[in-house]
């Protein structure tokens, strides 16, 4: 089903004139550039007011790249959409998609290089 949908994605976002070529080539976490900078504020100031605007703990724990090294990029993209109940971590599935989250794992894991 996940790959149907994701395949689904990729097919519609080839109709759109102007995308990425990255986004045509398959890549599940594609984002437009647009979007990844809407993403890039959303971490930066969103996660940042839990997590610490340099991303080194706060309310949230340290979501560095070296804090995160050894965690695997779908469950962070799961951690992101589901929240984490009983904690201040809340879902942020009715605002992202998966490939966002997933684009946002990716994110922290590599670090802001822009």
């Amino acid at each position: 089903m996940t790959e149907t949908r994701t395949l689904l994605a990729v097919c519609l976002v080839a109709l759109v004139p102007g995308w990425p070529a990255a986004a045509m080539s398959g890549d599940a976490t594609a984002i437009p550039e647009a979007r990844a900078d809407e993403l890039r504020h959303m971490v930066r100031q969103d996660c940042g007011s839990c997590h610490g605007l340099r991303m080194t703990g706060g309310l949230g724990a340290a979501i560095t790249p070296e804090d995160l090294a050894d965690r695997d990029p779908q469950d962070l993209a799961g951690l992101i959409l589901d929240g984490i109940p009983g904690t201040a971590m809340p879902p942020w599935r009715p605002l992202l998609t998966e490939d966002e989250a997933l684009w946002i794992a990716d994110y922290l894991l590599e670090g802001d290089e822009k």
